[in-house]
This record gives C-alpha cells, sequence and structure tokens, in this order.
C-alpha cells in the first residue's frame, strides 16, 4: 500500500483526467470527422427496415406465423425543426460515442490511480470487479442498440392517435431517446457489480434478493412492456429475459460474496 501526501494525490489525480480528457477530445475529432459513416452506419440504422433486429424478428415471425413480431419501420422519417441542431446534435453524439469508447481506458486510468492504495490480497477482486464493470456496460448498450431501442423506435415511430397526424420525428428526439436507452441500459447491466459491492460490505443479502423476486419479476414484466407496448407477449419476453437473467446472475453473485 503506497502512501503519499495530499498534494501529491491530488497531483495524480490531475493528471489522471487530464489524460482521460486528451483521449476524449482526441476520439471526438476523429468521430466527428466520420460523420456519415457514424450517422449512417450507426446512428440512423435502426431507421432502416433492414436493420438485423427487423430481419431476425420478420423471419421469426414467419417461422411462428405470427406476424405482428415483424417490425413496420418503412414509415419512419426523422426531421430537424432548429437551425442549429443538427451541428449540436453532430458535436454531441460525437463526444457521446467518444466516452462510450474510452470508457475501458478511462477505467484503466482510474484503476492506475487507486490500485497503489490497495493491498495486495484487495487488487485481484478489484480488477475482477473492473473488468466485470466494463464488460457488462458494453452488454447493456449492445441490447439496447440491437433490442431496446429498434423495438422503442418501432412502436412509437408508428404510434398515432389519429390517421390525421402523421408521426415525423425531430432529430432532437431521436437522438436525446438514443442516448437515453444506452446509457440507461448499461447502467443497469452494472446490478451485478453492484450487488457485488453491497455483498462484500454486509449491506446486501443474497435472501432479500430471493425473497422479493417475485416484485422483481412483476417490475422487469412492467419495464418490459412499457419498452415493447405491442399486442405480442413473445415481443415482450425478448426484452424481459435478459433482465431477468441479470436479476439472477445478481443473486448468484451476492450469494458467494455472503459465504466468502
Amino acid at each position: 500500500m503506497k502512501e503519499g501526501t495530499f498534494w501529491e494525490h491530488l497531483e495524480e489525480l490531475r493528471w489522471t483526467i487530464i489524460r482521460i480528457i486528451i483521449v476524449a477530445v482526441i476520439l471526438t475529432v476523429v468521430i466527428f470527422s466520420f460523420k456519415d459513416f457514424v450517422f449512417n452506419n450507426i446512428i440512423f440504422a435502426p431507421c432502416d427496415g433492414n436493420f438485423v433486429t427487423y430481419r431476425i424478428l420478420c423471419n421469426l415471425g414467419d417461422m411462428l406465423r405470427m406476424p405482428k413480431i415483424c417490425p413496420n419501420i418503412e414509415s419512419i422519417s426523422i426531421i430537424n425543426i432548429n437551425l442549429s441542431a443538427q451541428l449540436m446534435v453532430h458535436l454531441s453524439t460525437a463526444f457521446y460515442l467518444a466516452l462510450i469508447i474510452s470508457f475501458p481506458y478511462i477505467v484503466i486510468e482510474l484503476w492506475l490511480y487507486v490500485s497503489p492504495a490497495l493491498y495486495v490480497n484487495e487488487k485481484k477482486p478489484a480488477i475482477k470487479g473492473a473488468i466485470s464493470f466494463v464488460v457488462l456496460f458494453f452488454m447493456g448498450i449492445l441490447l439496447a442498440y440491437y433490442l431496446i431501442f429498434p423495438l422503442t423506435l418501432n412502436f412509437l415511430g408508428n404510434y398515432q392517435v389519429s390517421d390525421a397526424v402523421p408521426n415525423q420525428i425531430s432529430l432532437n428526439s431521436y437522438i436525446s431517446t438514443f442516448n437515453t436507452l444506452l446509457f440507461m441500459m448499461g447502467l443497469v447491466f452494472e446490478m451485478p457489480v453492484v450487488g457485488y459491492f453491497f455483498g462484500k460490505i454486509g449491506v446486501l443479502q443474497a435472501d432479500f434478493l430471493k425473497q422479493y423476486r417475485n416484485v422483481a419479476v412483476v417490475v422487469v414484466l412492467v419495464l418490459a412492456a412499457l419498452i415493447t407496448p405491442s399486442t405480442d407477449i413473445f415481443t415482450m419476453m425478448i426484452v424481459a429475459l435478459p433482465l431477468m437473467l441479470l436479476y439472477e446472475l445478481t443473486i448468484a453473485v451476492v450469494k458467494s460474496v455472503n459465504k466468502s
């Protein structure tokens, strides 16, 4: 365990933050330069009826004779009603993606900062926790990108109170929903890591999570219904199943911590 003065630690933290900012800025500039690829192939890809998620669901619908599973994404159009919106969206999206891509580097930098203060027996669990934190974060983002957001876009983009009111989604609304869902799912997938931490300090017990498993099932089903408020149970279960598996994984993690 390394000791140092307050000002030495503060200086190390300052340089850690500076390096993170430099990497984030460089990535932002690079992503900003590839505007067409980023927006056409990543950001707006779920607006295309040929998006991989829609193709898979349509194929499943044909196999199971459930045509309602197949999304109707062709009618969705995005418009801009603000003079500066496209430039601001370009800048903010480049920075947002830069933070996501640099997330592993940020964790490494933070690890290098805190690791000298850890005892030898604390470093191995901390490394495992950091790796799990990064992996689960990206798993949540991928689930949101390939499943949660496309299904949400399909429902909300096609929902109408009247045929007299066609949907024309604003650019800001699309980007805001896109960023929020990806970020929130990334956080939700940190549930096992959070469970491990609270289990380690004795605040959370596996028996408590098991006791409220039925409540968790109801909450997950409600969330799945809100995300995919369609008429078929199949689509809802596609969303609910990963969330329930995540809850069960959290129980297993907390149980192992309680035994140790």
